[in-house]
């Protein structure tokens, strides 16, 4: 069970092996997301709950196990919360590079409320700050199709 917890968390190789492990789970998400949104949002958004619930479990085991908070190799938030934004992108190159950018803006500069939900213990806050992370690309990217910038579907 620790096993499979582990590989859920860190995506296996991709998260214990590559530099920089949030951003290639965050364009791993993309691609996958790209797939999942092309046979429509009501898939993407149940993969999207399904990353967060299980994302949550793996990365509480991972954190017990491994005693370390929040490691930089857990990577499922990255996925669930990359998720959260094509929800709202259109399926075009420029919506999806700029809900990436959007996300991994908010997920590394962590402003409020980002750095609050951050602070939940566990596999709550681990999933938690990517979430709201996720929400304030989300409206940015709702913002730029609203004025022009991006062309929305």
């Amino acid at each position: 069970m620790i096993k499979i917890a582990q590989f859920i968390a860190t995506l296996g190789p991709i998260g214990t092996s590559l530099p920089a492990p949030g951003t290639f789970g965050s364009a791993t998400a993309l691609i996958a997301g790209y797939f999942i949104l092309s046979a429509g949002w009501l898939w993407l958004a149940g993969a999207t709950l399904a990353a967060l619930f299980i994302g949550i479990w793996a990365s509480s085991v991972y954190e017990v196990h491994s005693g370390k908070k929040d490691a930089s190799e857990v990577i499922i938030d990255e996925v669930a919360g990359q998720w959260s934004v094509l929800l709202v992108a259109p399926l075009s190159l420029p919506g999806f590079l700029a809900a990436f950018l959007l996300f991994r803006f908010f997920d590394i500069t962590k402003p409020f409320p980002v750095n609050k939900a951050e602070a939940l213990e566990g596999g709550l806050g681990v999933m938690a700050d990517d979430m709201v992370a996720g929400f304030l690309a989300g409206v940015g990217l709702i913002a730029l199709m609203a004025s022009g910038v991006i062309a929305p579907q």
